[in-house]
């Protein structure tokens, strides 16, 4: 691992690199990249930076918008999935304040910096470990259209129930049946197998990669645990590793949160668990499902926060077509053992005191991951600051299929938002607890809730396919 310039400068020369590409995120949390002759990297590029505009990143900033991009020589690694040789860096977007270059506090990785920060000065932890599981479609054609004449989408898996009369070779998979799949039925097992030796050899270890519950093509890919602001940048080298993967097989990889008609949706569900000098803040042999009054405070702020963390976690319009009774996905502010129906499922398998955690389960990776970690932890440290404990509060424990109760009981039970808008609304209520300690700039906030407005209103504009068939001849 590249730990300085010079070390930089030695593996372009011994590697033989031709180019050196920087690669950053913008509010969205979507790589956006600019790239330079080796030769033109030198010390001076550490210090120095590459300029950029951080106005079309989607931040809104009051000082001008001419920003720096400071790259992390310990984020250094050849692309291979550029035909060119390519290093790849990523970093911190700095303010030009000379003589001092300030950190441009609305930049995602500063603010998972920031919420690590908080942490260690809080007392609480000093390191957060997280678990994201990485749910995705891959499909062999897909294409859409929005025009006012033709508004419509198509997509195809080879393997997909809807072939059954045009596949000759008999490898169709149940809708709902893919779960686990063994070959031949499992039609991407390489594809899958290649994206998780990149993951490795980018220093992403994997846990394992299997396919998932929707017939139409849906897979999981499981890393192992990591520390948060580390797992922040693997959560974008994985999603542009699974895509480019994807690609050269001929394949269409996507997180979109509901894809599919009628089959499940691709979540990004996070495990987590905090540490204090090596040793677990969540563990207790005598708690409930053996965790900690921490552990317990931690999910209660999770869930008193729900609501306005879905607007980070589920940033999308389709983020809440997932959110629905039937597919495996969370519809109930709760918590419980063992449960898929509650938003917080405590793993029973994790038994040893140091791997002791809980799940959340409605984030997707439709999110920046960089204020979806964050977000996670301000939440969870307001719980434990607060002693905000979930069962008081009437949030479970839920060790029962909240799926299959009665109406009358599902009446009591607190859901999830059930459209972004939503989401925002309560965003714009509750967040003081995101801005502690300068972690999430009141702007920032203000500028994503405006430009998800603008998303929301823009795609509520838009004529539905399936309003034609429900409609058109009232």
């Amino acid at each position: 691992m590249a730990k300085t310039a010079q070390d930089v400068m030695q593996l372009i020369r011994e590697q033989g690199i031709k180019m050196v590409d920087f690669k950053m995120v913008d509010i969205n949390g979507q790589y956006r990249h600019v790239t330079i002759p080796a030769q033109n990297f030198t010390e001076a590029t550490m210090t120095d930076g590459i300029g950029f505009d951080a106005s079309n990143y989607g931040y809104a900033v009051v000082e001008k918008s001419d920003m720096v991009f400071i790259p992390d020589p310990a984020t250094a690694q050849i692309d291979p999935f550029c035909e060119v040789s390519t290093l790849s860096m990523t970093g911190n977007a700095m303010i030009i304040d000379y003589p001092h270059n300030r950190p441009l506090d609305q930049y995602p990785r500063n603010i998972v910096l920031a919420a690590e920060q908080y942490m260690r000065d809080s007392g609480i932890a000093d390191t957060m470990l997280i678990l994201p599981e990485f749910e995705f479609y891959l499909f062999d054609d897909v294409a859409w259209k929005v025009a006012p004449n033709e508004i419509g989408m198509s997509l195809d898996a080879e393997q997909a129930h809807w072939n059954g009369d045009i596949n000759g070779r008999g490898v169709i998979v149940p809708r709902q049946g893919h779960y686990h799949i063994a070959k031949p039925l499992d039609r991407t097992y390489e594809c899958r197998s290649e994206m998780c030796l990149r993951m490795e050899e980018a220093g992403i270890p994997i846990k394992y990669h299997h396919p998932e519950v929707g017939g139409a093509g849906q897979f999981e890919i499981e890393p192992k645990l990591g520390e948060m602001s580390k797992m922040a940048d693997a959560t974008m080298l994985i999603k542009y590793i699974i895509h480019n993967t994807a690609l050269k097989y001929g394949k269409s990889a996507t997180f979109m949160p509901k894809p599919v008609y009628g089959e499940a949706g691709s979540g990004m569900h996070v495990h987590m668990l905090l540490l204090k000098d090596g040793e677990p803040v969540f563990s207790d042999d005598n708690g409930y499902s053996h965790l900690s009054r921490e552990a317990h405070w931690f999910m209660g702020g999770l869930l008193k926060h729900i609501h306005s963390l879905c607007a980070i976690t589920n940033p999308s319009t389709n983020s809440f077509k997932r959110l629905v009774p039937g597919f495996e996905a969370p519809v109930t502010v709760g918590y419980a053992t063992s449960n898929r129906s509650a938003v917080i499922r405590i793993p029973a398998y994790a038994k040893t005191p140091n791997m002791r955690r809980f799940e959340l389960r409605n984030p997707d990776a439709t999110c920046n991951p960089y204020f979806c970690y964050a977000a996670l932890l301000m939440a969870g440290l307001d719980g434990i600051e607060n002693k905000i404990d979930p069962h008081e509060n009437g949030w479970g424990p839920y060790d029962v299929n909240l799926y299959t109760l009665s109406d009358e009981e599902k009446a009591k039970l607190q859901g999830l938002p059930t459209s972004l808008d939503a989401a925002l609304d309560a965003l714009e209520a509750d967040h003081d607890y995101l801005t502690k300690g300068g972690v999430f700039p009141e702007a920032l906030l203000r500028s994503f809730i405006a430009a998800k407005r603008r998303e929301c209103a823009a795609m509520a504009a838009i004529p539905h396919p399936a309003e034609f068939e429900r409609y058109y001849n009232l």
